[in-house]
């Protein structure tokens, strides 16, 4: 599977282009992702009211993604006061030049593990990309996506965070008290979750993917933690980075599932069980009509069961 600019790119899973805002809490709407079987995906972005604006979480990676939502915004009559990223990969922080070039002194929260991103995992890609180009065999749609993210790649400081997410905080941002909590090594260097005691949502990233986890950049021992400390949390509402929100009991069926997962890779069952076993214990949260297998063996191959070294590549700093 060749593996470019945007991570997970065999995802099997579609959805709705771009559909409209979804009422998640009082003040709280969640602008949708989009993954078409055509092209790369968007990731869920959520608009927070807020004292003093809207907080962004997530900008997503195609302009029509940001206009949607710099329609929900303008609908709500309040400027964007606030970005946050929750990790790197560019169908969360890729529109970040966009929405800031429409608000532009709007603080940026974000890890810094975006460094290490630079640095290695986005400028082989980057490489590996071009030559993909090269080759011909990029489709229209493909070429696009990978322009895209090679323009927010070339703007690094589009990306890192004006105001650095390191560690567990409770802090006003815009009026509105958030708290906000920094997963090391887990499906990045630096995941950053939210949880908005006011209305019990906790907003997760790609630490929960409804249908199948991202492991590209992932750290699995680290994530195995961060969900336990998403699970201590008392939300009533979890929003992930891809898929529909969940409650806590949903939540902790996805949990076991994942869990399950790591627990198949370290054994001696062979792949067919581990992917079987996905299949099943994650039922609940693949669409109808769609396959992930091809994805699981992809990172049962490349990620779960690869050698030692490449298996703990991204459990230390990048």
């Amino acid at each position: 599977m060749f593996k470019h600019l945007v991570v997970a790119v065999g995802v099997l899973v579609a959805s709705a282009a771009h559909a409209d805002p979804i009422d998640v809490a009082a003040g709280m709407s969640l602008v949708p992702g989009s993954n078409s079987a055509d092209r790369q995906p968007d990731g869920n972005s959520i608009l927070i009211n807020a004292p003093q604006g809207l907080i962004l979480v997530d900008t997503g990676r195609h302009r029509a993604h940001q206009d949607a939502i710099l329609i929900a915004a303008r609908l709500r009559g309040k400027p964007i006061a606030a970005i946050i990223n929750t990790h790197w990969h560019l169908d969360h922080s890729g529109g970040n030049e966009e929405i800031r070039a429409a608000f532009p002194i709007a603080p940026l929260y974000a890890s810094n593990a975006v460094d290490g991103a630079l640095g290695g995992f986005l400028r082989t890609s980057r490489a590996d990309a071009e030559a993909y180009l090269r080759s011909g065999k990029a489709s229209p749609e493909m070429a696009e996506d990978i322009a895209l993210d090679m323009a927010a790649i070339d703007n690094p400081g589009a990306l890192r965070p004006s105001i650095p997410v390191t560690g567990r905080t409770s802090t006003g941002i815009a009026g509105r008290k958030l708290e906000l909590n920094l997963a090391p090594f887990a499906a990045t260097e630096g995941d950053v979750w939210l949880y908005d005691r006011r209305s019990r949502v906790l907003i997760a990233g790609d630490l929960v993917v409804a249908a199948a986890p991202y492991l590209d950049t992932a750290c699995p021992e680290g994530w195995r933690k961060a969900l336990d400390s998403i699970a201590a949390r008392n939300f009533r509402i979890l929003v992930p980075g891809h898929g529909a929100p969940m409650n806590k009991p949903q939540f902790l069926k996805w949990k076991r599932a994942f869990t399950n997962l790591l627990d198949c890779a370290a054994s001696d069952a062979a792949n067919a069980a581990c992917i079987a076993g996905w299949r099943r214990d994650a039922s609940a949260f693949i669409p109808a009509g769609k396959n992930t297998d091809s994805l699981i063996a992809y990172y049962l191959e490349t990620r779960l069961r690869a050698a030692p070294d490449e298996r703990e590549r991204y459990c230390k700093p990048q």
